[in-house]
């Protein structure tokens, strides 16, 4: 890895971050010695989760927090999580277009990220590519998910504050919700707040909370906002600083930095121990060959693993 490229990554220069993040999310073998000068600058952005179910108005939400940290001269780093395909249409190529705005503002830093390669590695690339622009002198960095499946529960685990956004009448979503909402969301955001049905989210919400108390006795606040009307945005900020300072204080913040290393350490494992296994000729052959046993149903998957591991 050439030092020029992490020195001008610590200069905040956006073709250099963008070219790290290629490396790192194409798992090059320059991205862990790159890595390794990157890690020593990260932690001083505050890196925040934003997640929930798909058509909640994250992007929006995104949008314009985004330009009301730039409005108080701060640089944002926008990290979109997409767990299909960059060019799926849909979400993520309508965001950018929402987020025109925004990327033309030499302040802000916008990226999408998919799934690359058979060794997945999304949540592991997508939190490498945080730390590049919290080593790039980012003052904010958020994080959109797409849903709330396990990888994207793994990325808002990482951040510093993790906001789940829910709309109004998402009661049955509440209820699927519960899991990952009382795991991560640090802010609740009730976005789309104009429309009917907020009162009994809320209430929905409280009631999920009074039923058991976090280990680090943080009370998430619900904040209602309307994002497209740039409505609660100011709350939310409010929100997230307030809870950044509690977990600053809180004697669990150690707990969960550790957590995070740990799942890191692992993840990195995983990936590196895959793909040594599969980096001989003869395990690609013999991987394919016991794909076709189990799919003729002459083998089942527990041996043929067995069978690698010899």
């Amino acid at each position: 890895m050439k030092d020029s490229l992490v020195e001008r990554i610590f200069t905040g220069e956006p073709n250099a971050v963008a070219r790290a993040i290629s490396k790192v999310e194409d798992g090059s073998s320059e991205a862990a010695d790159l890595m390794k000068q990157v890690f020593a600058r990260t932690g001083r952005a505050l890196i925040i989760g934003i997640t929930g179910a798909p058509g909640a108005g994250k992007s929006s939400l995104v949008d314009k927090l985004a330009a009301f940290y730039r409005a108080k001269g701060e640089r944002v780093g926008i990290i979109a999580v997409d767990p299909s395909s960059p060019f799926s249409g849909g979400a993520i190529l309508g965001d950018r277009i929402r987020m025109q705005a925004l990327s033309l503002d030499k302040g802000v830093f916008i990226r999408s990220m998919a799934t690359r390669g058979n060794l997945g590695g999304l949540a592991r690339a997508s939190v490498e590519a945080v730390a590049i622009l919290d080593a790039a002198g980012f003052d904010r960095v958020i994080v959109e998910t797409v849903g709330v499946g396990q990888d994207e529960i793994e990325i808002a685990k990482t951040a510093d504050v993790c906001v789940v956004v829910l709309v109004p009448g998402m009661g049955d979503d509440v209820q699927t919700l519960k899991a990952g909402i009382m795991e991560i969301g640090d802010v609740l955001v009730i976005n789309k707040a104009d429309r009917d049905g907020v009162l009994r989210t809320e209430k929905e919400l409280e009631a999920l909370f009074s039923l058991s108390v976090r280990a680090d006795e943080w009370q998430p606040p619900i904040v209602k906002t309307v994002a497209i009307e740039s409505k609660g945005i100011e709350e939310l900020a409010a929100a997230i600083e307030k809870s950044r300072e509690f977990q600053r204080n809180a004697p669990a913040s150690h707990d969960r930095r550790k957590a995070i290393a740990r799942w890191r350490i692992l993840e990195l494992l995983r990936e590196r121990l895959v793909a040594q296994k599969l980096s001989g000729d003869s395990t690609a052959a013999k991987l394919e060959q016991l794909s076709a046993e189990v799919a003729s149903k002459e083998r089942d998957p527990y041996s043929a693993v067995e069978e690698l591991l010899k």
